[in-house]
């Protein structure tokens, strides 16, 4: 199953909530932001080799307590790679792993397309703040035009001051939300390669990617085990 982790804004938490939900479904999570890439690169190919004909996809794939399939940070490594080869080389990792969990650019530019149109479901992740919602809303507008199934949102970095509308979110986007308190350790974990639900595993930020990650087996229970990167 592939699951697109997207959001309206960049510095709401995507990448950290992508890498924690890889790590509760033990899945390869790809980082698709080819322009301003998060996760940990390592050595070896990486995505925009992938998507440049430099590499296949598995070959860029790095196993670690979370697998994932990393991308470059170079500008001249950005302009060769093909955006239009990203669907097939998701296919292809999915076809291997089982699962995968795209990391997405964040706002509404045409690249965020791409792995939301292949995607079997998605996430969506917020800021708590009230003014940040409208954001989640209109990826959640561009999600249901490609078809992109909605598994949950993700209400990330909540704190004891914060009220936002979490009914009235669920009525209009017609799917669960959950908050991910903030924690220290969650802003850490990509860096420090400790997602939470194995580092921390008694916290309530680990229980919230667990509660993620059971939404999406459920979703995959739901389609009856077909999902778009096999069908």
């Amino acid at each position: 199953m592939i699951v697109a982790v997207a959001g309206g804004k960049g510095g709401v938490g995507k990448t950290t909530v992508a890498y924690n939900l890889g790590a509760a479904l033990d899945a390869v999570v790809v980082d698709a932001d080819l322009g301003m890439a998060d996760l940990p690169r390592g050595r070896g190919p990486d995505l925009h080799d992938v998507l440049a004909g430099r590499a296949a996809p598995t070959e860029a794939v790095r196993h670690g307590r979370v697998s994932l399939l990393p991308c470059g940070r170079s500008l001249a490594g950005a302009r060769a790679a093909d955006v239009r080869e990203l669907a097939d080389a998701l296919r292809t990792v999915a076809s291997r792993a089982g699962d995968v969990i795209v990391d997405c650019p964040a706002g509404l530019r045409a690249d965020v397309g791409v792995p939301l149109a292949v995607a079997d479901a998605c996430v969506l992740v917020a800021s708590p703040r009230r003014f940040a919602l409208a954001d989640v809303v209109r990826t959640r507008e561009l999600a249901r035009e490609l078809d992109a199934g909605l598994v949950g949102v993700v209400l990330n970095r909540t704190t004891g001051d914060d009220d936002p509308p979490v009914d009235a979110l669920r009525r209009t986007l017609g799917a669960p939300v959950s908050a991910v308190p903030a924690d220290p350790r969650v802003g850490r974990s990509v860096d420090d390669e400790r997602p939470m639900v194995s580092a921390s595993p008694d916290s309530n930020a680990a229980a919230a990617f667990r509660s993620l990650g059971d939404a999406v087996r459920t979703c995959e229970r739901e389609r009856g085990g077909h999902s778009v990167s096999s069908a």
